[in-house]
């Protein structure tokens, strides 16, 4: 069932692409496939992006919020549902992003193996009208036109590290090119702190019994992050073969060109701290506003008007 929701659809964009492209250069396909792929997801980029400048910038609120419960769980809860209600925020939002770059990265996954074992798959693993395009029903007669390379310079077949076939220089680099972009494209949005503290130094302060505060250890998460992903994406990807490399090395550079034009449009988003303006204060403001100025026209009109002389007693 998820083959047929998910891995033929996406599988089927990539065929149709490699069908209906010039030369027919599947290492050129994943790319064509990979733009479209992060332009479909920017919407979702520039959502994620907008959250996280909203939760930062609530920093200074939930400080207070902690000092205000005294450690009661509950309630501190309790006023945090309220405060993400006031400034309508989803705190779970961030996660639609991450739901579809898996999805992709499996599917996609699941198809380049398919072609990588067996290159008739991506004929018979097509959906009909694809199938009965030229380019498809001559790779059905003969599977070895089949151009499973980058530009006829890189085997996308192969990995970097094989215990069979030695190690693939070609490969290595798009697999580091992955690594990097990635280390680049969180390391883009991570804040910019002064004087900000390690994790460790933070677990140690809280074995000597001071209450961590939440903000800074999300902070020191994040930095950790920005090394842990890039390493972690090294060690997939080495052992697979290079056109999954290829499509993250892609997908990781769009990434950041695509972060990198969103943050320069607003600048205040990877501000570790900002000015948190609340919309009922807001409101309240301007009632207050408003009723000051309307006592203000009553006590002017009650001065303006004309003094009235006492009625004579008969």
């Amino acid at each position: 069932m998820l083959t047929t929701l998910f891995v033929q659809p996406i599988f089927n964009v990539l065929s149709l692409i490699y069908a209906l492209l010039p030369g027919h250069n599947f290492g050129l396909a994943i790319i064509i496939f990979t733009i479209l792929a992060r332009w479909v997801m920017y919407p979702l980029l520039r959502k994620q992006l907008k959250h996280t400048r909203a939760m930062r910038e609530m920093a200074p609120e939930i400080k207070k919020i902690k000092k205000a419960s005294k450690g009661n769980r509950q309630q501190e809860s309790m006023m945090m549902m309220e405060l993400y209600k006031e400034k309508e925020i989803k705190p779970l939002s961030f996660i639609g992003m991450l739901v579809v770059q898996i999805v992709i990265f499996l599917a996609l996954f699941s198809g380049l193996n398919r072609i990588v074992n067996d290159p008739s798959q991506l004929v018979s693993f097509s959906y009909e009208p694809i199938q009965n395009l030229g380019t498809m029903q001559e790779l059905a007669e003969d599977p070895t036109k089949f151009d499973n390379t980058l530009f006829g310079i890189v085997d996308l077949g192969r990995s970097a590290v094989d215990s069979e076939a030695g190690f693939y220089f070609p490969a290595f680099l798009l697999v580091l090119g992955s690594a990097v972009t990635q280390f680049f494209q969180i390391r883009q949005t991570m804040p910019k702190e002064e004087n900000a503290r390690k994790l460790r130094d933070i677990l140690n302060d809280a074995k000597s019994g001071k209450e961590p505060d939440n903000s800074e250890v999300n902070a020191a998460m994040g930095r950790n992050m920005g090394l842990f992903m890039p390493i972690l994406i090294f060690i997939i990807t080495i052992g697979f073969p290079a056109a999954l490399a290829l499509y993250w090395f892609t997908s990781g550079l769009i990434a950041y060109l695509q972060q990198r034009h969103l943050l320069s449009q607003d600048e205040t988003l990877m501000r570790s701290t900002a000015k948190v303006v609340s919309k009922t204060r807001l409101d309240e403001k301007k009632s207050t506003a408003s009723s000051k100025t309307t006592s203000k026209k009553t006590a002017s009109s009650k001065t303006s008007k004309p003094k009235t002389s006492r009625k004579r007693k008969k």
